[in-house]
């Protein structure tokens, strides 16, 4: 069956040419009540097969999204969030969303909220009682710990309590985890704040997806996490074409779901299309905790030890041993800048047996020692 899609700028075009509705059931220009009339008639052209995503009507009452801007949010999961509802708007030419920016900086009638590129936005209005119809979507960034403060957790866990649907754009999810409201859920997170996440709240499963969706609970992992997220929200409630199109008009060649991974491929990241090589740095990876030894990384690789090191010193240009430090203290700064861990905690994490060859390992790669490095510099948020 051929879909009207395909000629709804001519059926446009005449219409507003003859100054009223087109006869085409997919058009723009027609009313809900003649689209209906047209669909119970057995002359329907292009009739679409019930339950196909051109037959899906808009609701009645715009779906709210409520954007809770927390301080140094990050713009780009923001705009991510809220732009494919405004083109689901526009490309519609139908208010299936509504939105508003609430924020603690709401005193006297106006707010702002500042993000993490120093930007203010204003926002709508305070924390206060919603609907139970509303979709809150958390909007976390740098130093989240600081910024989720206790009425932001009375309120979101009052809305919990209300019925509310409810959401986290990147470091948001801390702060959904603080409220308590991740207990014995799936939920994802920015990969450089998982491991952070996992240590504090260990009854969270973590999923390294772009996205995730737990019942009423929605996390996206940051920076253009949130396209796909919304994405699949306008699929559900309007149908796929209009999920498409808005996502043909973001650029966004590539819709990503739930079983997308967040990180680009190992190969990708070490710049090296080596299949042994990808796995024995898959395994060190997955081994931080308890680091393998070169010996037994290369039995299982079933190499030799020398030609593991002649395969780290041509593709990745040093040993074996540096790379797995490398990666190992790449953990330990995230866990600094991102938790209260205490730093034998970290060190015994991150395969340290102690606090001090722990501090002899981060100085020489840091130039600064653990303690000093606690507080002194932000963990990047997308």
């Amino acid at each position: 069956m051929v879909s009207s899609f395909m000629f709804r700028p001519v059926h446009i075009e005449a219409a507003a040419a003859k100054g009223k509705p087109c006869a085409d059931l997919d058009c723009l220009f027609i009313s809900r009540k003649e689209k209906r009339a047209i669909a119970m008639s057995d002359t329907a052209p292009f009739a679409p097969e019930s339950g196909s995503p051109s037959s899906v009507l808009p609701t009645e009452r715009p779906r709210r999204y409520v954007f809770l801007l927390l301080e140094r949010f990050t713009m780009i999961s923001f705009a991510a969030a809220i732009e494919p509802l405004r083109l689901a708007n526009q490309l519609s030419r139908k208010t299936h969303y509504s939105w508003k920016l609430v924020g603690e900086g709401f005193r006297d009638g106006h707010g702002i909220a500042r993000c993490s590129n120093g930007t203010a936005l204003a926002i709508d209005s305070g924390l206060e009682e919603g609907s139970r119809e509303d979709t809150i979507l958390v909007c976390g960034g740098l130093h989240v710990a600081q910024a989720t403060t206790r009425p932001i957790l009375a309120w979101l866990r009052r809305e919990a309590r209300r019925g509310a649907r409810i959401g986290a754009l990147c470091t948001g999810t801390w702060t959904l985890a603080e409220a308590g409201l991740l207990h014995g859920r799936r939920a994802t997170i920015h990969w450089e704040n998982q491991d952070g996440l996992a240590e504090k709240f260990p009854d969270i499963e973590m999923i390294r997806s772009v996205f995730v969706e737990d019942g009423n609970i929605l996390t996206a992992a940051g920076g253009t996490a949130a396209i796909d997220l919304m994405l699949r929200q306008i699929s559900r409630d309007q149908g796929s074409d209009l999920a498409a199109r808005v996502a043909d008009q973001m650029i966004h060649t590539s819709i990503r779901t739930e079983d997308d991974h967040q990180r680009l491929s190992i190969p990708t990241r070490i710049g090296v299309r080596h299949p042994r090589l990808a796995t024995i740095v898959a395994r060190m990876e997955g081994n931080l905790e308890d680091p393998i030894s070169p010996a037994q990384l290369a039995a299982d690789a079933g190499i030799s030890p020398r030609q593991l090191e002649r395969l780290f010193a041509r593709y990745l240009g040093r040993s074996p041993k540096r790379y797995y430090m490398e990666i190992r203290l790449e953990r330990a700064r995230n866990l600094l800048l991102q938790t209260d861990m205490s730093v034998i905690e970290i060190a015994l994490a991150c395969g340290f047996a102690s606090a001090a060859h722990f501090s002899k390992c981060y100085r020489a790669s840091y130039g600064t020692t653990p303690y000093r490095q606690r507080g002194t510099q932000e963990p990047a948020a997308l």
